[in-house]
């Protein structure tokens, strides 16, 4: 949502009053979302006219509708380096290198972020998959060298999955921009060392308008999953549903699969945007519902957006 404040002055004769200043505030929401047909397949021929949008059940009226075809990519790759993680460490660099081989072309850019108890920025925004390989490969000789987004001294051996989401939404994806943004999460889910909580790193990624892409890594006890694994999977698959993205499970999916997957969708996206007929202030969560009036089609984004 992007808050656009309009001032209207009159120049008036000398005899006449003074100016007059009217302030309105217009609230513009901007969603992003897929939608598949009955077979899986990304839908790609809808319009304008082909969807309706509803704020909390009342009818919007469409502002502007587009595809993000034509837009670059920005990625932020975010790999847990935990203990937790320790076991996964060569699958998490090998389906990292596939992804950006394979997602980034020459105009879009991906940064990569290694986590533990620290939020290192192993590599900024690149459109050299090379350059983000060569990063995670020097950080597994030497991950302090790197600089620290959101340090914090009170963390100790624990894993920051939270604030490092929230570092990379509010400070990496900080400034408006027409571009498709995602983050895409390598982890298990469990969090015990963050500042912030599961409600912070949503909320600012459905701000930064950037749909989370979870792909899950959970050792389990001599197969049994504990009740930090189960919490981690609902962390997990919670991020990926209330910003618009999804979630893969790395012990039952394709990763490689479902990421080549996740690069197609991202260059499949729509964008539409209102002005919501909710002219209130008052804080909370807004629902949004997407409806394709053709039969047969699913459509996946963010369930609403929070207003201050």
């Amino acid at each position: 949502m992007r808050t656009f404040i309009f001032l209207l002055a009159a120049a008036l004769s000398a005899q006449e009053p003074p100016p007059l200043s009217i302030k309105v505030d217009v609230s513009l929401v901007n969603v992003a979302f897929i939608v598949r047909d009955q077979s899986g397949a990304l839908a790609g021929n809808l319009d304008k006219d082909d969807i309706e949008i509803f704020e909390d059940g009342v009818p919007q009226q469409v502002r502007f509708f587009g595809r993000y075809a034509d837009l670059a990519l920005r990625l932020a790759l975010i790999m847990d380096v935990s203990s937790s993680q320790d076991k996964f460490n060569k699958q998490h660099i090998s389906d990292v290198e596939k992804f950006v081989s394979g997602a980034i072309e020459s105009r879009d850019r991906a940064l990569l972020i290694c986590f533990g108890d620290h939020i290192r920025l192993v590599g900024d925004f690149t459109n050299s998959p090379n350059d983000l390989i060569d990063g995670m490969a020097a950080f597994q000789k030497g991950g302090s060298k790197f600089p620290e987004l959101d340090p914090d001294k009170t963390r100790d051996a624990g894993t920051a999955l939270f604030d490092s989401l929230y570092a990379v939404a509010t400070e990496k994806f900080a400034e408006p921009a027409r571009e498709r943004r995602a983050i895409m999460l390598f982890s298990d889910g469990e969090d015990n060392s963050s500042a912030h909580d599961l409600l912070d790193a949503i909320e600012a990624a459905q701000t930064a308008d950037a749909p989370i892409y979870t792909v899950r890594y959970t050792e389990t006890k001599r197969g049994q999953l504990t009740s930090r694994n189960r919490y981690g999977m609902r962390e997990m698959d919670r991020l990926a549903a209330e910003t618009g993205g999804a979630s893969f499970d790395a012990s039952k999916d394709d990763v490689a699969g479902s990421l080549r997957r996740v690069a197609e969708e991202l260059r499949s996206m729509y964008d539409v945007g209102y002005i919501s007929t909710n002219t209130s202030r008052t804080g909370g969560f807004r629902k949004v519902e997407i409806r394709v009036k053709k039969p047969g089609l699913t459509v996946r984004a963010k369930p609403g957006y929070y207003i201050h």
